[in-house]
């Protein structure tokens, strides 16, 4: 079963059934019955505004597993990975954490040809950016993300990283970005320093902990997340981390697809 789930404007006011701002059109499943990438491209595209706006593309089990075996994957579905295809091939660029990228044995993104119209219309380049928050640099740079980048690995950082480090990343043909004080890096330094190298549509993949700096530094504006109807127990970690935030942070749901028992929805900052 393939559905889309229309969601009106949640304002008291509203009497239209057109989506809110910033909310996906509409999708409609292929001839093959799946959710096509053109129709997905449309149903995702980024709003039309001034200054930069981060998403988040996470999954999560019914009983708030982000993970299962220390991988997301497991969790997943094809569908999912279709919408986590889109996501990559609409952004400027992709922002993950340092221990993610470790575990999940991150590669380079790719230039895809159903994005490269869309791209090019946007003023982008072939593929988006992979942008790694380390504040000790401590990565393995004979990985084929900084050995076989389409485009330049960006790598943000705090001022008092070591030297040594930052050398072998340049080096390596890494991008440095200085994002932060001391080792640590500023989650609205990074997205201001992405946007003023003109990576204004941002994607994060997370991990849980990068996500649950966003969060509490007020600069996540969308959060894509997909449901699995999977039960896994254990202790696994939830999709968001770290200290908790004063004062729970409301979002609206703006869309919701679903296929096979997975519900993807998209909710936005209210």
């Amino acid at each position: 079963m393939r559905r889309l789930f229309p969601v009106t404007d949640p304002t008291p006011a509203a009497t239209s059934t057109v989506p809110p701002h910033g909310a996906p059109k509409e999708a409609a499943a292929d001839a093959s019955g799946e959710w096509g990438l053109d129709a997905l491209a449309d149903a995702y595209a980024y709003p039309e505004q001034d200054g930069p706006w981060l998403r988040a593309n996470m999954v999560s089990t019914l009983d708030g597993a982000a993970q299962h075996d220390g991988r997301s994957q497991p969790i997943s579905c094809a569908a999912d990975m279709r919408i986590f295809g889109t996501l990559r091939g609409l952004a400027d660029a992709i922002v993950v954490g340092a221990e993610t990228v470790r575990l999940e044995g991150y590669r380079p993104a790719r230039a895809r040809e159903a994005f490269a119209a869309r791209r090019a219309a946007a003023g982008q380049g072939p593929a988006p950016a992979i942008a790694v928050v380390s504040g000790s640099l401590d990565l393995d740079f004979s990985m084929p993300l900084f050995t076989e980048p389409l485009v330049p690995t960006l790598l943000l950082t705090g001022a008092a990283v070591p030297a040594q480090r930052v050398e072998q990343a340049r080096a390596a043909g890494a991008e440095v970005v200085f994002a932060g004080e001391g080792t640590r890096v500023d989650p609205a330094r990074a997205v201001a320093e992405l946007a003023d190298r003109g990576h204004a549509r941002l994607l994060t993949e997370g991990g849980p902990r990068l996500l649950g700096q966003f969060v509490a530094a007020g600069v996540l504006d969308e959060l894509c997340l997909t449901l699995a109807p999977l039960l896994t127990a254990g202790d696994a970690q939830r999709i968001a981390g770290g200290p908790g935030v004063a004062v729970p942070k409301r979002f609206v749901l703006a869309s919701m697809l679903e296929e096979d028992g997975f519900l993807f929805t998209r909710y936005r900052q209210g």
